[in-house]
């Protein structure tokens, strides 16, 4: 029998693995969410493909991961992997250990989004106050 995976749960995970508070998530996506509308999403077992769609979009994950990431089994797959380091023949199984860590790049590339998305917000205030105080001169 094969385990039903907790939705709600993965989204969770997935939202604290990339820093992302309830109240951020909740903002991405849309006026009618909160903090308390998110804790109970998490809460739920399965969740509608169409809002599924749309945590996956905010959180910038594919659909499927949210769908069928089972912990158990990830653990049970990197523990049989990378505790055994002998093959059949006695070589190394690893024998390359990049520098590169593409989750960190990942991560450092959402973060340059988000630096950029509130310059961005920045701009827009500061025009928005331009065009106020441009308006207030031709009243006077």
């Amino acid at each position: 029998m094969q385990k039903k995976i907790h939705q709600g749960h993965n989204i969770k995970r997935f939202r604290e693995m990339l820093g992302i508070k309830q109240d951020a998530l909740a903002a991405d996506l849309g006026d009618d969410w909160n903090q308390q509308k998110i804790s109970l999403l998490e809460q739920k077992e399965t969740i509608d493909a169409p809002l599924l769609q749309q945590v996956a979009e905010a959180l910038k994950l594919p659909v499927e991961a949210i769908k069928n990431f089972d912990e158990d089994q990830a653990i049970n797959i990197i523990s049989n992997t990378v505790n055994n380091n002998d093959n059949a023949n006695g070589n190394t199984l690893f024998s390359y250990y990049p520098t590169i860590n593409p989750i960190e790049k990942w991560l450092e590339a959402l973060e340059e989004n988000k630096k950029l998305y509130e310059r961005m917000i920045k701009e827009k205030d500061d025009m928005i106050y331009t065009l106020q105080a441009m308006l207030e001169n031709m009243k006077k």
